[in-house]
């Protein structure tokens, strides 16, 4: 009975001890849970706290530019994160500053025509004699005239930026689009062009860009009609296309030239400004809205590439496309 009970006392004294030795253990893992849990919260939950803080301070302040924490130098996840949040705020405000100003650009060139009515009519109503409402009523057709393409033109723009923007990207074969759209503006057999329109040079094989071939032919069409427009009568506007290295690599490059006055030295950049128009000779006000070339460089500079005008040496006017050739550019 007595070594039973020796035996008993042993077996509690050896469970004592070893309750006691992991009494460290115990306190060491209940300090590291500690300590991980505070290390998960500064540097997880409250920096996609203060991510989060600060998009829904965005969606309810109508700011357009958002303040997030400095997590640039992260290479995790977090950081990833933060940076998408960023681009993607900076291009959302981008597209309502754009937003912002074409709406004022817009409304400025509405004003004009609007006023010339307004004038006009007030005018003819003051008018002694036929002949003078009759004048006053033909400067209201012009400006009405002169509205309904701006109106059209800016639908168009719209249009074409949503095309460009969700439309899927693919192999344009350039040579292939470019000599096709110079044959639609050949005349009807046996009529002769005012303002001949050709494809210069030997259709290059291989010429291919990613992008939409939609978007990208209403770019040259606003060239070629753009360089019809400043071509005098029996002139010619020639297109050309070549593959050439650049900077980055091999790029297309495309070509549009007219025989017209060419382009003031310091209207060169300028002509690609929204609503911008220089008026050919003996053209009539208000015949073209200005978004021609706004429009190209728009589309173009969306499919990675960059246009420029220059003057050409024997007179006459330079447009020039510049676009990654598909080889080198990933979709």
């Amino acid at each position: 009975m007595g070594a039973v009970t020796i035996e008993s006392a042993d077996v509690e004294r050896i469970l004592v001890a070893e309750r006691a030795s992991m009494i460290p253990f115990m306190l060491g893992a209940t300090v590291a849970i500690f300590l991980s849990s505070l290390l998960l919260a500064l540097f997880i939950a409250h920096p996609i706290r203060r991510l989060a803080t600060a998009a829904d301070s965005l969606r309810l302040s109508g700011m357009t530019r958002l303040s997030l924490p400095d997590v640039s130098k992260r290479k995790d996840e977090i950081g990833a994160l933060g940076h998408s949040l960023e681009a993607m705020t900076n291009a959302l405000a981008d597209r309502i500053d754009a937003n912002e100003r074409f709406a004022a650009d817009v409304s400025h060139e509405i004003k004009n025509p609007l006023a010339s009515i307004q004038s006009a009519v007030a005018s003819a109503r003051a008018a002694p004699n036929p002949e003078q409402q009759a004048q006053m009523l033909a400067i209201v057709a012009q400006d009405v005239q002169r509205l309904d393409r701006l109106v059209t033109d800016i639908a168009r723009a719209s249009r074409i930026e949503t095309e460009t923007a969700r439309g899927d990207l693919d192999k344009v074969d350039l040579g292939n689009l470019l000599f096709e759209l110079t044959r639609a503006y050949a005349p009807p057999p046996g009529e002769r062009a005012p303002v001949a329109i050709a494809f210069r040079g030997a259709r290059p094989e291989g010429a291919f860009v990613i992008g939409q071939a939609g978007p990208l032919g209403q770019v040259f069409r606003n060239l070629i009609d753009n360089a019809r427009s400043f071509s005098a009568e029996g002139g010619e506007v020639f297109v050309s296309l070549a593959i050439a290295r650049g900077k980055d690599g091999q790029m297309v490059r495309a070509v549009v030239e007219d025989s017209g006055p060419g382009i003031p030295p310091e209207n060169l950049e300028t002509i690609f400004e929204r609503f911008y128009t220089q008026r050919p000779k003996g053209a009539a006000f208000g015949g073209n809205s200005g978004l021609g070339l706004s429009i190209a460089r728009q589309i173009i500079t969306a499919h990675g590439g960059r246009i420029f005008a220059e003057n050409r040496e024997e007179g006459g006017a330079r447009l020039v496309v510049e676009l990654p050739l598909a080889a080198t550019t990933k979709p």
